[in-house]
């Protein structure tokens, strides 16, 4: 016999049965397609009557960009006069405004993933928003959502992850920087998953793997609502992103439905005829790097037009879409002015406005609530030590200033960025040293320190007799455009730089309560000490962001229960992942062969069997919690085939429940993780994340907690059919605290 629940039936069973007094969390800001469709509707409509007095010069000016360098932000289309149109700044993003000053550098997109925290990745979304209207920025070049393929890819430190955390995070991030009145632009479509020739390689990836993981995070982005999608450098089998109809006008356009316009990355733009492909945008307007005034756009479109080579409807469309999206933010209406010149902050037409506000503390809380504890020998947090060893030179700041590498392009002090265009300048940038200094105080704590990489010596007597020592190691990485160590963009291999390993032993070797912290922008090999016993704690702290050094006091000393999860494995060898940066190639275009098909990250040490050191989604705690009292309830018909376009695609049919406990002795945040196991008829790997929430708990409180499932988080794409289907059998059903630590199991069945 089967029920029909609606969620509200749900809810008040649920809070008559499991405690007396229960809490149902569930912070999931939903998807909804129909309101949408609704705003676009309406940008639309205000959009076709103020294209009714534009001529085809007018029409072109909005497709094209005012070239590098011209204007005050790294892209600008001009302002139209003649409409009173006052023209749009566009700004990189990923981590804040870019090439200004009075901003905030906030914690990277891993790090916002690392936390798992709905909540918080929304907070951050709508703090950067508030920043890029405070400059008067129109478009917002973030979020960045390429998947996490390769552990050594330079720029997933912007934002990567597997394909649902990373949905989910795009999409509230979206929502986030829309939510000011600035347009969201996801990137970079498709399949720019390293910067070793990104601007020539082919990538090739199989129909089904490109919608259930590389389109994926795009298609919880456009369902969000974002504005617009910016094509990426590479090819998609062997057409360049840009220039590509299959994926422009047909996968995003046609397939999901995308009503918003495409800008090209800076450069990628190929020919006139990539308007024909679905090409929207050119930016920064100009054929190559330089000021040159010359663009495949603007004068040529316009020409291009006239002889009949692209359609004056074209044109038409590309212009709707611009428009609209500005429209569809409210742009039209007391939108402020850009006040920034990234080429000079001295220069006059730089206003300096300080948009910083109270960000400083929306950024700490990620810095520390997406630091994850990989190991603890009752370690910390700590309890006024009379001594502290700070080891390694990411204990302090850069001498020469935080600043000093143009676009973060060094790896000198602390690292809490990576390098290139997801960069930010820093405010300021609070080291570990100076803040751990400061919290001692309170305790009385001598702390010492040795700075130096390579001395190890140096490094042993500082920490030699005193009561923790803390190590210091990083690995960075960033985009290809500029080289750091020997790194060009993605990183050369997945040890601590700066002889790392090295310095972790020399003090392991003398003070057997040795501290890892680890700064780094992916995964690491730890192999060389994790298991030396002397090594009584590892923290991951990724690249968080100005407030580095206070987020990462706030864990060691207790002020904030670790609550960070791996965004991705931490395996024992390289060789264990799925798939690698193409380094070298003597092709003319090098082909990248996503071979691994849906078998990335976890689900490939899965469907291998092979032991990760740390797994998907591990993090510890300085608390213990219980899981019980599993339910899983079907409550809508899984129905037909169908299209992305379809609102009811995203509709909730079913839901799962639990009760979470806190029995330790700390008040502390879980991060409860649903996975799903498909029926063997799907072919799909052997588990898939599918929820995961965020939740905070008194010692021995009690709530239960919720997940929706919505119709594609149980389908899969049908290759045949081109529609999402759910499989015909039962779905297996697990929640626990990582990928491998289950708790709880059961079935769904849907009819």
């Amino acid at each position: 016999m089967r029920f029909l629940l609606t969620a509200t039936s749900l809810y008040y069973i649920l809070a008559a049965s499991a405690s007396p007094t229960p809490l149902v969390h569930e912070s999931k800001r939903g998807l909804d397609l129909n309101a949408v469709n609704a705003n676009w509707a309406a940008a639309y409509s205000k959009a076709k009557a103020a294209l009714t007095k534009y001529n085809l010069t007018e029409k072109v000016a909005l497709t094209t960009g005012a070239g590098w360098q011209v204007e005050g932000c790294v892209g600008n289309i001009p302002a139209i006069p003649s409409q009173n149109f006052p023209g749009i700044c566009l700004q990189d993003a990923p981590s804040g405004v870019r090439l200004a000053t009075e901003v905030s550098s906030f914690p990277s997109g891993i790090n916002t993933v690392a936390t798992f925290n709905r909540d918080l990745m929304y907070q951050r979304a709508v703090a950067m928003g508030a920043e890029f209207k405070g400059k008067g920025i129109g478009v917002a070049l973030s979020p960045m959502m390429n998947i996490f393929r390769a552990p050594a890819a330079g720029r997933a430190f912007e934002g990567s992850s597997e394909p649902y955390l990373t949905g989910v995070a795009s999409a509230l991030t979206v929502q986030g920087i829309q939510s000011q009145g600035v347009q969201a632009t996801a990137k970079h479509w498709l399949n720019n998953e390293q910067e070793h020739f990104r601007d020539y390689s082919s990538s090739n990836v199989d129909d089904r793997t490109q919608h259930e993981v590389y389109a994926y995070p795009f298609i919880q982005s456009i369902v969000a609502g974002a504005a617009s999608v910016m094509c990426s450098y590479n090819r998609v089998d062997n057409k360049y992103a840009c220039s590509n109809p299959e994926l422009l006008n047909g996968l995003l356009k046609s397939d999901i439905g995308f009503k918003g316009y495409v800008m090209s990355d800076w450069w990628a733009n190929h020919a006139t005829s990539d308007a024909l492909a679905g090409l929207d945008m050119t930016m920064p307007g100009n054929k190559v790097y330089g000021n040159a005034p010359d663009s495949y756009f603007g004068p040529e479109l316009i020409a291009a037009v006239q002889n009949g080579t692209v359609p004056q409807s074209r044109v038409d469309d590309m212009a709707l879409r611009i428009l609209a999206g500005w429209y569809l933010l409210g742009q039209d209406k007391g939108f402020p002015a850009p006040n920034i010149w990234s080429w000079d902050f001295n220069d006059p037409r730089n206003k300096h406005v300080d948009v910083q506000a109270d960000h400083k503390k929306i950024i700490r809380q990620i810095g520390a609530a997406s630091t994850v504890l990989l190991k603890n020998k009752k370690a910390l947090p700590f309890k006024k030590p009379r001594s502290l060893a700070l080891i390694g030179s990411d204990a302090a700041v850069n001498p020469a200033g935080p600043n000093a590498c143009p676009d973060r392009g060094c790896n000198n002090g602390t690292l809490a960025q990576g390098w290139g265009s997801g960069t930010v300048e820093y405010p300021y940038l609070v080291d570990p040293l100076s803040a751990i200094t400061a919290r001692a105080k309170q305790d009385g704590t001598v702390v010492s320190s040795s700075l130096s990489d390579t001395d190890l010596a140096a490094a042993a007597a500082t920490a030699k007799g005193k009561d923790a020592a803390i190590v210091f190691i990083t690995a960075d990485s960033g985009e290809g455009y500029i080289t750091v160590e020997g790194n060009q963009g993605d990183r050369n291999d997945l040890f601590a730089w700066h002889g790392g390993d090295d310095l972790v032993k020399a003090v392991a070797a003398v003070n057997r309560n040795t501290i890892v912290v680890v700064h780094a922008t992916g995964p690491i090999l730890m192999e060389a000490w994790i298991e030396n016993p002397n090594v009584s704690a590892v923290l991951w702290a990724g690249v968080p962001g100005q407030e580095a050094g206070n987020a990462i006091t706030d864990v060691l000393y207790g002020a904030t229960n670790p609550s960070g999860r791996l965004p991705f494995t931490i395996a024992k060898q390289r060789s264990d992942y799925p798939a690698d940066i193409l380094y070298t190639s003597t092709e003319e275009i090098p082909q990248i062969n996503y071979t691994e098909g849906l078998l990335i990250d976890y689900r490939w040490f899965d469907a291998k069997k092979i032991a990760p050191r740390f797994e998907f989604g591990f993090g510890l705690s300085y608390t213990k919690f219980d899981y019980s009292a599993l339910a899983v309830w079907p409550y809508a018909s899984k129905g037909g085939p169908r299209l992305t376009t379809d609102p009811t695609l995203f509709e909730n049919i079913a839901t799962v429940t639990f009760i979470l406990c806190n029995k330790g002795p700390l008040e502390g945040t879980e991060i409860p993780q649903l996975y799903l196991e498909f029926p063997k008829s799907a072919n799909s790997p052997p588990q898939l994340l599918k929820g995961f929430e965020a939740v905070s708990l008194k010692k021995g409180e009690t709530r239960v907690v919720k997940f929706d499932l919505t119709r594609q988080d149980l389908s899969i794409w049908n290759t045949n059919a081109q529609r999402w289907v759910i499989p015909s059998g039962s779905f297996g059903v697990s929640v626990g605290a990582s990928s491998r630590d289950k708790r709880l199991k059961g079935t769904l069945v849907l009819w």
